[in-house]
């Protein structure tokens, strides 16, 4: 008997269509100094886009642009292969010294993603400390899930933001045990802050170290952009720090920051890093021009916090259910995947709004959502549209309107 390999493939796909959260690609061509306005391929009208990731606008600003530009035409568009095999060029050594004076750490080391740079740097850091225990925020991104479930390590999960439920688990742990805590600053679902210092605080009580993701927050607060850790003076107390270069900073790429011999460690052993080709000279050009600049600019960061105030406030007066939160990320509650779909296509084909819906397992399931990340480049005018179509597309689809003044980690864990 043969086996009909496609008849799963097709049960998998349809069961994810029958639940509604079959993910369509819309294509958008982004217009080089329009920012956040782009083209649909699909109808040829010109969006608003409301979901990107280019948070403050970088990866159209000029220094970038004109850094990766002459990076090209003075090392080409490759990078030639890995480190390893093809050595290191320069430009990204300049970033690795950028990232390092950036956290106020020895050292940095780059990947080609956040994503490659979590679950190299977690499943090889535990896998080196014998008879490790990872505590892991009960909502850590993917990434960071992968890394820890590819290394050695024992994991122990603790709820959302939750000390108390952490302290109870470390201390029933022996003290002499290795440990690393994982946990992020800022949460991209649901724009919540983690209890930074409370958890260095345990780390030092309790004899671990402690790692933390920045992606959302480097280059979006503190004094220089370095993020939460900055912002709250507590970058000494984190032993490692792992950010991205494709959100706030507009490019691509991710990053560890901590001690040389961590970096050292994690160089020699990662296979996401040993046999990966690393990023080109062009990208890391960019990279390093973007951070340069925001270590000294704070308009940007003023800016797109006042947007994010604005629209949230726009928001609240239409009785549309957001997650209370006080990052620049802003969760709109649909609670159903189909409903969450259709709002989107309304928002695109109707009123030239593109947002994609974030459906399970992004989160979880009931807790569907519209995520909207403004700007420092969203006018006021692009605000009000915004709220109003919401409404209008809520009414339209039944969609319940309501202020939703708790945050979900509220709502899941009391």
């Amino acid at each position: 008997m043969t086996l009909n390999y496609d008849a799963q493939f097709d049960a998998a796909l349809d069961r994810i269509k029958s639940e509604g959260r079959y993910r369509v690609f819309n294509e958008l061509e982004r217009i080089a100094g329009r920012f956040p306005i782009a083209r649909s391929t699909r109808t040829g009208q010109e969006v608003v886009v409301w979901c990107a990731n280019d948070y403050l606008g970088m990866g159209q600003h000029p220094t970038v642009i004109n850094a990766m530009t002459h990076a090209i035409e003075q090392m080409g568009a490759g990078s030639g292969g890995t480190r390893n095999i093809s050595g290191t060029h320069q430009k990204i050594v300049e970033l690795e010294s950028t990232l390092a004076e950036l956290h106020h750490k020895e050292s940095a080391l780059v990947f080609t993603s956040g994503y490659i740079a979590n679950e190299a740097a977690l499943s090889t850091i535990v896998s080196m400390l014998k008879d490790c225990v990872v505590y892991s925020d009960s909502l850590n991104h993917a990434s960071m899930i992968s890394g820890i479930r590819n290394s050695s390590g024992e994991k122990k999960i603790f709820r959302h933001n939750d000390v108390s439920h952490l302290e109870s688990l470390l201390a029933n742990t022996h003290h002499n045990r290795p440990k690393l805590i994982a946990f992020e600053s800022v949460y991209s679902m649901d724009g919540d802050v983690g209890p930074i210092r409370e958890i260095c605080a345990l780390a030092r009580k309790y004899n671990a170290i402690t790692y933390l993701d920045e992606v959302h927050a480097v280059g979006m607060y503190g004094a220089r952009g370095a993020g939460i850790a900055e912002r709250d003076d507590l970058m000494e107390e984190v032993d490692i720090i792992q950010g991205t270069l494709a959100k706030a900073y507009g490019i691509m790429g991710g990053y560890i920051a901590t001690s040389a011999r961590i970096v050292d460690m994690v160089r020699s052993f990662a296979p996401g890093f040993i046999f990966t080709t690393s990023l080109p000279p062009a990208l890391a050009a960019g990279a390093t021009a973007s951070i340069r600049h925001l270590m000294q600019s704070q308009s940007e960061r003023d800016a797109h916090q006042a947007n994010a105030r604005t629209l949230k406030s726009l928001l609240r007066a239409e009785g549309i259910p957001q997650i209370d939160g006080d990052t620049h990320i802003v969760p709109v509650l649909v609670r159903d995947a189909a409903l969450c779909k259709q709002a989107s296509d309304l928002l695109i084909d109707q009123y030239g709004i593109y947002v994609q819906p974030i459906n399970y397992p992004t989160v979880p399931k009931g807790t569907e959502r519209l995520r909207f990340t403004p700007t420092p480049f969203h006018t006021q005018e692009m605000m009000e549209h915004l709220a109003t179509s919401l409404a209008a597309v809520f009414d339209a689809l039944g969609i319940a309107r309501e202020v939703v003044e708790e945050t979900l980690a509220q709502k899941r864990f009391g």
